[in-house]
């Protein structure tokens, strides 16, 4: 701002007063200081100014950097952020990055609000976060911590896949499970459940896997093997979520296995991804668009009421039918 003032041939208050966009500065004045700040290549720091008012103004999104459905959520943080005044920073966790450096790197950026998309650290360690920043945690509930929670009604979500199979005629469901990723135990329990309310429980089978594309093409390879064993093959699939469902459309029609023909497969999220192969993957449906809205709307209530208490949002997903299921095969007589 020296540098601005002393070429533009002002004092340095009056830049400020410009920059600013405050009363004090002709017309003139105006138009010469911008001119000479655009000549020098002079930005105004937004961020150091909040940092001077004892604000900055950002939150904080820690995402898994493979998880696709992490890219939908935060394609809706963004403008509900900017929305609201706000900044967004991100730091994404890999094999070999964890949560904790993500986590400790957007504190040590001045973030005063945090929203974890899918943490996997234990309670105590979320409580420990809500007492540092306003937090949020999507997808993935910790009760006992004070942070707020966004997630879908998972159950609710299963049960729409479960009884889409019945009435398709299925008996033979399999559930691939997620492991501990976020929303599995309660997918899990809630697959069990609607086999049980079905007269099935006796088909029932989790296998265990998670949320990738490896476990789902695992999967598939174990189903095919058991097939040349002589054993039947199910006749519909419920994956963890879509990345595991991709895995196992992979190695089911690489084997000549025709979906769904011969076998049917849900996943879960629907992800952009499950919009762009060639058969369209059935899916159940989480709204990306709201949990991004309710997350950052919760973060910054948190950031003007500290004492709020922890709440929580939970969501309707729907069943998105597309190519991948249909009837169940006919049974050799």
């Amino acid at each position: 701002m020296a540098d601005v003032a002393e070429k533009a041939g002002v004092s340095r208050a009056l830049v400020s007063i410009v920059f600013r966009d405050q009363p004090g500065a002709s017309q003139e004045t105006r138009e010469r200081v911008l001119r000479v700040a655009d000549e020098i290549g002079y930005r105004p720091d937004n961020a150091a100014r909040l940092l001077a008012r004892g604000r900055s103004r950002t939150l904080g999104v820690m995402f898994i950097v493979q998880q696709t459905f992490h890219t939908d959520l935060i394609e809706g943080i963004y403008p509900e952020a900017e929305r609201l005044g706000y900044d967004v920073l991100l730091s994404g966790t890999t094999p070999g990055r964890g949560e904790a450096k993500a986590i400790e790197a957007l504190l040590s950026h001045r973030c005063e609000g945090l929203i974890l998309l899918a943490p996997d650290a234990d309670p105590g360690y979320l409580d420990e976060l809500g007492h540092r920043a306003a937090t949020v945690s999507v997808a993935r509930r910790a009760p006992g911590a004070h942070v707020d929670f966004v997630h879908s009604a998972e159950g609710k979500g299963v049960r729409q896949a479960m009884d889409h199979l019945v009435e398709l005629g299925h008996r033979r469901i399999v559930h691939i499970d997620g492991g501990r990723g976020p929303g599995s135990a309660e997918r899990r329990r809630a697959y069990r459940a609607a086999m049980r309310r079905h007269g099935l429980e006796s088909e029932a089978r989790v296998i265990p896997g998670a949320h990738t594309e490896e476990s789902g093409i695992e999967t598939g390879l174990l189903l095919l093997a058991e097939r040349d064993r002589g054993l039947p093959l199910p006749t519909a699939v419920l994956a963890g979520n879509d990345r595991c469902a991709m895995g196992l459309l992979m190695s089911l029609t690489r084997a000549g296995v025709e979906v769904p023909r011969d076998l049917s497969v849900i996943g879960y999220d629907d992800s952009h991804l499950s919009h762009l192969m060639p058969i369209g993957l059935t899916t159940v449906r989480q709204d990306a668009l709201l949990m991004a809205e309710n997350a950052v709307r919760f973060a910054v209530e948190r950031l003007e009421n500290r004492e709020l208490e922890p709440r929580e949002a939970v969501l309707d997903p729907k069943l998105v039918v597309r190519g991948t299921s249909g009837p169940a095969p006919k049974e050799p007589a």
